[in-house]
């Protein structure tokens, strides 16, 4: 989940990516040519720390502020609002549950998805597979940007301009066979917030500049946090539980996913410049953190760079919130517990100047620790019991509810 390279450039129009920029949850240490005619670049101890730091702090923003809003969005999913009490319009706005079924199955696709990439990168020229995934993340990269900002494009709209709504829709056949293939309403604000989003996309297409790549990974795992919804605990440790034996094998076993690494462009990790204080914002010596693993979530194969750790860390704090006691102990001790597995994960790289699979420390202290809090305060079976529920299945039980106080 989290793979840090130091001393790797940033992919530009003529660089290619860092060796462990792909979702390998691996930490590596390593200094790379900025070029061939450049000598290595040596990072001052202030430098390290402030690129390590920074990178630390992207990290736990998303898991921070997706947390929230997952609380908010499942509290409004039935009643069809979104975070701050506007009328949900769309079904992408709708969290989406991960079922243990789902969990079980995911290391099994995500296996697939990494091995079929390995493939596609050995078979066809790399060029043009990037040039297909740069504009895949570009689309999404832009979406994902957009529905971030809504929230705060809400609070800071200009009362005195008038607010249009508009809706794109794209139907098959007619009358009674008539089918919805896109339905979706937007309004004023939501195109200010396109707009905006199109300009980092583009300045990212062109530039591949550190700060527009930092801007959709923050946004492709804010979003991740808060419309990916794990039903229950359970589900949380068979996934994780996967997904730990996935990375493991994955980074120890096999040079996979360090082949796809370095051969995959897209904007799925955080970036801070070492040379930073040296060379301002034209720094290009960068440590890296990966967003996590490859999601696929539903029907549809979207590659997400998300962790599914903060996934996690975000159905502890809806489980606090169903407890109703005003209190965040299980979210602040699962987040303390991520805080210091990245920490050793980081430790570790530098002590032993080899690689390590995040996962292999952040599995064990983000379900070891609040699971020990739970037994110290007697909460354990109270927390494997705590489930949540699909929009389409609360709604229907509503409506059955409904029903039977009509009847009566």
């Amino acid at each position: 989940m989290a793979d840090v390279d130091q001393g790797s450039a940033l992919p530009s129009e003529t660089s290619s990516p860092g060796p462990n920029s792909l979702d390998n949850d691996t930490v590596s240490n390593g200094t790379d040519a900025v070029n061939a005619t450049i000598a290595k670049f040596v990072s001052t101890p202030e430098g390290t720390a402030l690129a390590y730091g920074s990178l630390v702090f992207m990290a736990l923003l998303p898991i921070f502020f997706g947390a929230l809003r997952s609380v908010s969005c499942s509290k409004s999913k039935v009643a069809g609002e979104n975070d701050y009490g506007f009328q949900s319009r769309n079904a992408s706005d709708m969290p989406e549950t991960i079922t243990s079924r789902d969990a079980a199955r995911f290391p099994i696709i995500a296996s697939c998805t990494l091995f079929g990439l390995y493939l596609f990168f050995k078979i066809f020229s790399q060029e043009y597979i990037n040039l297909l995934l740069s504009m895949y993340f570009f689309v999404l990269g832009i979406l994902a940007l957009s529905h971030t900002m809504s929230p705060f494009m809400n609070r800071i709209f200009p009362a005195n301009i008038p607010i249009k709504q508009y809706q794109l829709l794209f139907t098959q056949d007619a009358g009674e066979n008539k089918e919805e293939i896109v339905n979706y309403e937007f309004d004023t604000k939501d195109l200010v917030c396109l707009c905006i989003s199109s300009v980092v996309g583009v300045w990212y297409i062109l530039k591949k500049h550190w700060i527009a790549n930092n801007l959709f990974g923050l946004a492709f795992a804010l979003n991740g946090v808060e419309l990916l919804h794990l039903n229950n605990v359970s589900t949380g440790c068979i996934l994780l539980g996967g997904l730990f034996v996935y990375d493991v094998f994955w980074v120890f076993g096999t040079n996979v996913m360090v082949t796809v690494a370095k051969s995959f462009e897209a904007p799925i990790k955080l970036v801070f410049p070492q040379d930073l204080l040296e060379r301002g914002l034209e720094a290009s010596n960068f440590a890296m953190l990966g967003l996590g693993d490859i999601v696929i979530p539903g029907k549809s194969m979207l590659l997400l760079r998300l962790k599914e750790m903060r996934i996690f860390i975000a159905l502890l704090l809806r489980f606090d919130v169903s407890l109703k006691k005003n209190t965040r102990t299980y979210f602040y001790t699962s987040f303390l517990a991520y805080v210091f597995g990245l920490g050793l994960t980081i430790f570790v790289m530098h002590t032993f100047k080899h690689a390590q699979p995040a996962l292999l420390y952040l599995v064990p202290a983000c379900i070891g620790f609040p699971v020990l809090v739970a037994l110290v305060k007697g909460e354990l079976t109270e927390m494997f019991r705590y489930e949540e529920t699909s929009p389409e299945a609360e709604a229907a039980q509503n409506e059955e509810t409904e029903l039977e106080k009509k009847e009566q």
